[in-house]
């Protein structure tokens, strides 16, 4: 069964989305990241990814009050990611409310604090993001590039007990171009006793069925959302029900 994981990214607040990572290319869809989450728990959805841009850029949480609305006036299970880079970071996420913390720059930058944090909290608690530019892992909000491969990094991981991962091809993200089916096929194929979420380019049904016949445990969704390509209701009611609600 595959879930369906709707995004919020926020910037002072709002939900926004970028295009390929770039804040220069920034669009607003909603001043209430609340009212946002509500309105997607509503449609019997269980889970939310929320990305802190502001953090991504300064290296420590911006949006920890809106963290602490949405746990506090929803029962999503979230994660939250951006700017966890130290250990007061990852304390303060977790008592905002978040049952997982998504992270991209720490397991690159820091590997040995990562690998601390992992062992006091459990890999359950953590999300990692294996985001690629040109198959080649990049971090720090995509603004850096690394020659590590999508395979050492997955398979550095899952050493240490990491299973869940979510990628993004950050060249599709925010473009309707189609996720990144090829490649996730090929992480799920190399590394079947992964959770592979998707992340970046969904845009139809038709994507999500690819996905799914793909093997993958969950596809984030924001953009598409927001801009009515894919409708919440059609993703609920119906016979497509079957890929996005969780057993829990």
């Amino acid at each position: 069964m595959m879930e369906i994981i709707p995004a919020i990214d926020l910037i002072h607040g709002q939900v926004v989305r970028l295009s390929g990572g770039r804040f220069g290319e920034v669009t607003i869809y909603s001043n209430d990241p609340v009212l946002e989450a509500q309105r997607f728990e509503r449609a019997g959805l269980h889970r939310l990814h929320v990305v802190d841009l502001d953090g991504a850029r300064s290296g420590e949480p911006q949006n920890l009050d809106v963290l602490r609305a949405i746990t506090g006036q929803t029962g999503l299970a979230v994660d939250y990611g951006g700017g966890i880079r130290s250990y007061k970071s990852l304390a303060q996420v977790f008592q905002a409310g978040a049952s997982q913390v998504s992270i991209g720059s720490m397991a690159v930058t820091d590997p040995i604090m990562l690998r601390d944090w992992i062992a006091e909290f459990g890999p359950d608690r953590f999300l990692l993001g294996a985001d690629v530019r040109d198959l080649m892992i990049v971090y720090h909000g995509w603004q850096a590039g690394t020659r590590i491969q999508w395979t050492e990094f997955i398979s550095q991981w899952l050493g240490y007990g990491i299973t869940q991962f979510f990628c993004t091809d950050v060249e599709r993200d925010g473009l309707f171009t189609g996720p990144a089916v090829a490649l996730y096929q090929k992480m799920m194929i190399q590394f079947p006793e992964i959770e592979l979420i998707a992340s970046g380019g969904v845009s139809s049904m038709d994507d999500l069925n690819a996905l799914r016949e793909a093997g993958l445990s969950g596809v984030i969704i924001g953009k598409a959302l927001y801009e009515g390509r894919l409708d919440l209701d059609d993703l609920t009611v119906g016979p497509n029900n079957l890929i996005n609600k969780s057993e829990g």
